[in-house]
């Protein structure tokens, strides 16, 4: 699939600024794999973990609240 997106002259973004961002928000808002977002990156799956750093974005997305379920019941 391809997509065109207009952006404005005056915003400072390469395509690839753009599929980084695009890749990593959508990895954390659970849309994509990880192995997903790193071929939309166009990265290696390391090369994308490393970028969720840079990105603010946690490589495990584990509520708290379920993560205090699991321990009551262990």
């Amino acid at each position: 699939m391809n997509a065109v997106l207009q952006l404005p002259d005056d915003i400072d973004l390469t395509p690839s600024d753009l599929a980084l961002t695009l890749a990593a928000r959508l990895y954390e808002q659970g849309r994509l794999s990880a192995g997903q977002a790193a071929q939309l990156a166009g990265l290696s799956k390391r090369g994308f973990v490393e970028l969720l750093g840079s990105q603010q974005v946690a490589l495990f997305n584990y509520p708290a609240e379920d993560l205090a379920r699991d321990i009551e019941r262990a």
